[in-house]
């Protein structure tokens, strides 16, 4: 064929590589492939709430659950036999006080679902949520003083929330409030308690972001006034991040979260480049929703789109994923 002056022969030249060599076929993309999602790189986050047999769906998260303690047995069988190798717990209680007061009672609603989850499987890896947002009356973080959270009397509020999970038998637990010095705070409380042993897996880089919309009525935890601007961080900010994941590692923390994955890729890669420590990203509830209502619409291959959003998380640098998919995802890895 010629076009012009060019044939096939003046295109070959030693600069002309076949980089499509290596796309043949299945079984070369898969032999050079770089980035693998599996099973066991997923935490399956779960909504614990009080009462009996309660199995409700959360409407701007379709497919998730509000679960009630004795729901639990069937949902680790569920996990374990998909691969699944961990949970995120939140709880939700009935009663609601300023002093969140139900987040460190020892009987309370996280306290009973980490028992119950060890109950139907101790080698479950059962990470507990330690905020106080979804036990307090206003919905805030912390403790609060004439209308902002006062910082450093939420401290010890924080590191009694973890030590009442570490107690209760969780594996790790999660700082996910963004206040200056929790780290160290529940730390100190753990290895004081006697639970030196137990990993502190901080939301180090977490974001004031929209995506959220969805999870606060899952957790019934929107705030009754105000925002989170004064403590999450600003969806502006990338260097910032970098400076609150090594406070965390300097005060304590063996795991850090970035939060959320999807638009904040290059936060994950940068902490990939910058700490040499496990890495998990939290593909959060918007960023589910969104796959979840297009799909519904027969707008996008949901089972693709949904692999492919997964992936670009792995590729930017995590290790693991906090993801509501991570049943449906398990399922498709393993009948591929």
């Amino acid at each position: 064929m010629i076009i012009g002056n060019t044939t096939v022969e003046t295109i070959r030249s030693p600069r002309f590589q076949r980089t499509r060599r290596l796309r043949t076929s299945p079984a070369i993309r898969d032999f050079v492939r770089e980035n693998r999602l599996l099973p066991s790189d997923f935490i399956y986050p779960l909504f614990v709430v009080e009462g009996q047999s309660v199995r409700r769906e959360i409407p701007s998260m379709p497919g998730q659950h509000q679960l009630s303690v004795d729901q639990l047995g069937a949902e680790v069988r569920e996990l374990k036999g998909l691969g699944i190798p961990g949970v995120l717990l939140f709880g939700i209680p009935d009663v609601k006080d300023a002093e969140a007061s139900g987040a460190w009672n020892p009987d309370g609603i996280v306290q009973r679902a980490v028992r119950e989850i060890k109950r139907n499987d101790p080698d479950l890896l059962t990470i507990t949520d330690v905020c106080a947002c979804e036990y307090t009356d206003h919905g805030h973080c912390g403790v609060v003083i004439n209308g902002a959270i006062d910082n450093d009397l939420t401290l010890p509020l924080l590191a009694g929330i973890a030590v009442s999970h570490a107690e209760a038998g969780a594996d790790i637990v999660a700082p996910s409030d963004m206040m200056d010095g929790r780290v160290a705070a529940i730390r100190e409380a753990l290895d004081r308690s006697g639970y030196p042993m137990t990993p502190i897996m901080s939301y180090a880089a977490k974001y004031a972001s929209a995506y959220y919309g969805p999870f606060r009525e899952a957790a019934q935890s929107a705030p009754s006034f105000g925002d989170r601007r004064s403590h999450q961080m600003d969806p502006a900010n990338a260097r910032e991040a970098l400076r609150e994941i090594a406070i965390d590692l300097v005060e304590g923390a063996d795991l850090i979260i970035v939060k959320p994955a999807l638009s904040y890729l290059d936060i994950l890669h940068a902490a990939r480049a910058a700490f040499d420590v496990p890495l998990t990203a939290y593909n959060v509830s918007g960023e589910y929703a969104m796959i979840k209502a297009a799909a519904v619409n027969g707008w996008i291959d949901e089972q693709g789109l949904t692999l492919e959003t997964l992936l670009s998380m792995k590729r930017a640098g995590a290790d693991r994923i906090i993801t509501y998919h991570a049943k449906e995802a398990a399922a498709w890895l393993g009948s591929a």
